[in-house]
């Protein structure tokens, strides 16, 4: 559904437009409804198409409330979750909340991964490229038996 890389500004009221591709997907799967929440693992935010949510949201219910490191994940990806819908133009205001947790500023990378878009600020998002091409991870995808299957 998402794929690629794109490089969005984030105006001064915290309105960020989609590019063309991502707003018609978006438009498709959910009529321009979509919920952000933060992700646990990176300083960057998770853009979902409200029926791709719901899915991820349902998994999350069903986790055991008594298990402390799933009521975690609960607590703060469903609690994090705010449901925003494009506006005419193609934009999405980001809750003031959410761009402080990803450092969010003036210049932003959208990163599509399947059902889902990560938003990262431009400074973070080559900061972690660079850490992640430096790491093992490039050994590991160079290797080839690591993702036996897996051409890259």
């Amino acid at each position: 559904m998402f794929r690629g890389i794109n490089n969005v500004t984030l105006d001064g009221k915290g309105r960020m437009a989609l590019p063309a591709r991502n707003r018609e997907t978006v438009h498709l799967a959910g009529d321009g409804k979509i919920v952000l929440t933060i992700d646990v693992n990176e300083p960057c935010l998770l853009l979902y198409p409200l029926p791709e949510w719901e899915v991820v949201q349902r998994k999350l219910e069903g986790l055991s409330n008594i298990n402390p490191r799933a009521r975690m994940l609960q607590r703060l990806l469903i609690g994090h979750a705010t449901d925003l819908e494009l506006d005419a133009n193609g934009r999405v205001l980001i809750p003031s909340m959410l761009r402080e947790y990803a450092d969010l500023t003036k210049k932003l990378v959208l990163v599509g991964q399947g059902n889902k878009i990560e938003l990262w600020s431009e400074d973070q998002w080559r900061e972690r490229m660079q850490a992640w091409l430096e790491s093992d991870t490039a050994e590991l995808l160079a290797d080839g038996d690591a993702f036996t299957g897996l051409s890259v």
